[in-house]
């Protein structure tokens, strides 16, 4: 299904288009290779959150290594 946006004016989402993603929030818009894409905020922040944990390659947590790395960075300080 498409649409035309009017001349110089809003883009009007038709309501099947806007019921089969479930737009019942807020909605984030943004341009990736060329097109525009209208997501929920809710499925973005997973997509991060889940790209962002299969990138990860420290153990445990992002929080307990960076901690680690400013006591052994602080503990180097104090001893030099």
């Amino acid at each position: 299904m498409g649409f035309t946006p009017a001349k110089d004016g809003p883009v009007v989402v038709p309501a099947q288009m806007r019921n089969a993603v479930g737009w019942d929030g807020p909605m984030v818009m943004y341009v990736e290779d060329g097109r525009v894409v209208i997501e929920p905020r809710a499925h973005l922040a997973a997509r991060i959150k889940r790209e962002v944990a299969e990138a990860w390659r420290g153990t445990g947590s992002a929080v307990d290594e960076l901690i680690a790395e400013r006591r052994a960075e602080a503990a180097r300080e104090a001893g030099g």
